[in-house]
C-alpha cells in the first residue's frame, strides 16, 4: 500500500532560494523567540513588582533556575539586560524597546485571533507562539483588517 502524497500533484515546490529563505527566517525567529519571551516577562515583572528576580523569571517561564540564569546571561551579552547583585535583572534601553515591540505584536495577534472568533484564553495562548514568527508584512495586513472592521489595532 502506498502512502497518499503530501501535496497535490499541481502544487509545485517553491524555488530553492525562496524555500531556503523561508526556512532560514523561521530558524532565526525560533532563536529570537526565547529572548523575546524573557525581555517581555522581565518588563512585566519590573512594571508590576519593581524587580525581576531570576527565580521569579524561572518559575513564570516554567524552566529551572540554571536555565533562566543561562538565558539571562545571553540577554546581558546581547546588550538587552543588566543585573545588580541582590537586586535582580533590569532591561537596557534596547531591551525595553524590544519588550515594547514584542508586546505590541502580541496584542495585535490576540486582537486578530479574537476578531476571527477565537476565544480570548485560546487567543492569548496561541499568540505566544505566533507573535515570534509573523512577518511585518503580515502584521500590517492584520492591522488593516482590524481597522477595516472598525477595531483599534495596537
Amino acid at each position: 500500500m502506498t502512502a497518499a502524497p503530501l501535496r497535490e500533484p499541481h502544487d509545485a515546490l517553491p524555488a530553492e532560494p525562496t524555500q531556503a529563505e523561508r526556512f532560514c527566517r523561521a530558524r532565526t525567529a525560533q532563536s529570537s523567540a526565547l529572548l523575546e519571551d524573557y525581555v517581555e516577562l522581565i518588563a512585566d515583572l519590573l512594571a508590576i513588582n519593581g524587580e525581576a528576580r531570576p527565580i521569579d523569571i524561572a518559575r513564570r517561564l516554567g524552566v529551572s533556575h540554571p536555565t533562566a540564569a543561562k538565558s539571562i546571561n545571553r540577554l546581558k551579552r546581547e546588550g538587552l539586560a543588566t543585573s545588580k547583585p541582590y537586586r535582580g535583572v533590569f532591561l537596557t534601553d534596547a531591551g525595553l524597546a524590544l519588550a515594547e515591540r514584542v508586546r505590541t505584536r502580541h496584542r495585535l495577534v490576540v486582537q486578530l485571533l479574537e476578531a476571527i472568533g477565537v476565544p480570548p484564553e485560546t487567543a492569548e495562548a496561541d499568540a505566544e507562539g505566533i507573535e515570534h514568527y509573523v512577518s511585518d508584512v503580515s502584521l500590517r495586513a492584520f492591522s488593516r483588517f482590524l481597522k477595516a472592521r472598525g477595531q483599534t489595532a495596537t
